[in-house]
C-alpha cells in the first residue's frame, strides 16, 4: 500500500516537469522555405517554380 502511494505521489510531482520540457513551442516551429537563385516558392504545389519574366 506505501509503495503505491509513494508511486502516485511521485508521479503527480514529475509528471508537469516533463510537460514543461516539452515546451510552450506546441505549432509555432515553422522553418521559413527559401529557393534557389532564379525559383520562388509556389504555395500551391508546395515547391520552388522558375521565375518567369514577361
Amino acid at each position: 500500500m506505501t509503495l503505491k502511494f509513494g508511486l502516485a505521489a511521485l508521479a503527480l510531482v514529475a509528471l508537469p516537469s516533463f510537460a514543461l520540457a516539452a515546451g510552450c513551442n506546441y505549432g509555432k516551429d515553422k522553418q521559413a522555405m527559401s529557393c534557389v537563385d532564379g525559383t520562388s516558392w509556389d504555395s500551391a504545389t508546395n515547391s520552388c517554380q522558375p521565375v518567369t519574366s514577361s
